[in-house]
């Protein structure tokens, strides 16, 4: 009897260590918010948009294969629309073939968290995939705007890709624009006469990054080109998704 009662009090113990343990191990965990739109129309066009797939898929992975915990918020919650576009064969990535067969990813998707629930305190970065969508509904976003906000407050990196540095447009810190005098790029404008629709959207993502006082770049359309600036990550189109990915990873890297 004696016997197995020591036994018993070894294997509390061992479980108990075990969950310590465990629970350590994802304080020290990285966790990183992305948010992603809700809109799905592509203006009055009648066709669909959304997110770009790529531009989600990349960054997912390379952060989750690095150990990083990442959720996924929305301004309506729920599942965001995916660009149509960006399911096609033709814009196929080996990210985007795991992505469609990610059933964890997937069922992550269709249960979004709601944006005006979340909070930075519980992050230690937050990420915007591109897509046409954030033109129309996160760039007025008022929880998207604070929450932007406060991440750069507390010295917490935010990153952004293609069309979703538009998500700055109101960003404000302490009365300035947040991209005034920052090194910085997205979708171009050479980009959007190429896919024929600089008539469509409702600006146009450099303009509007350099009227707001951004020091603006690019290079030759689709190529991958990504910027750091401090705490401001950006990246010009979807091939440059990875890229934002692993600056940002960096700098997860760097916070203790």
């Amino acid at each position: 009897m004696k016997k197995i009662t020591a036994l018993a009090i070894l294997a509390l113990t061992v479980s108990s260590f075990m969950a310590t343990a465990q629970q350590l191990k994802n304080k020290k965990m990285k966790k990183v918010l992305f948010v992603v739109t809700s809109h799905d129309q592509l203006g009055n066009t009648g066709e669909k948009t959304g997110f770009w797939t790529e531009e989600l898929a990349a960054p997912y992975y390379a952060l989750l294969d690095k150990g990083v915990i990442i959720d996924i918020a929305t301004p309506k919650g729920g599942q965001p629309p995916i660009d149509p576009k960006s399911a096609d064969p033709s814009s196929a990535t080996e990210d985007t073939k795991r992505f469609d067969a990610d059933k964890v990813l997937l069922e992550k998707l269709k249960n979004t968290k709601k944006l005006s629930d979340v909070n930075q305190a519980d992050y230690d970065a937050v990420f915007y995939p591109g897509g046409h969508g954030p033109l129309w509904d996160l760039v007025e976003n008022k929880n998207s705007v604070a929450l932007i906000e406060s991440f750069y407050t507390h010295k917490k990196p935010v990153a952004f890709v293609c069309h979703a540095p538009a998500v700055l447009k109101n960003v404000k810190i302490n009365g300035e624009f947040l991209v005034k005098g920052k090194k910085i790029t997205g979708f171009a404008n050479t980009e959007e006469e190429a896919v024929g629709l600089s008539k469509i959207v409702p600006f146009l993502l450099e303009d509007v990054l350099q009227a707001n006082g951004g020091i603006y770049s690019k290079t030759e359309n689709w190529h991958p080109y990504a910027i750091e600036d401090g705490l401001l990550i950006t990246g010009q189109n979807p091939a440059s998704s990875k890229l934002v990915a692993e600056k940002l990873l960096v700098q997860l890297n760097s916070k203790k």
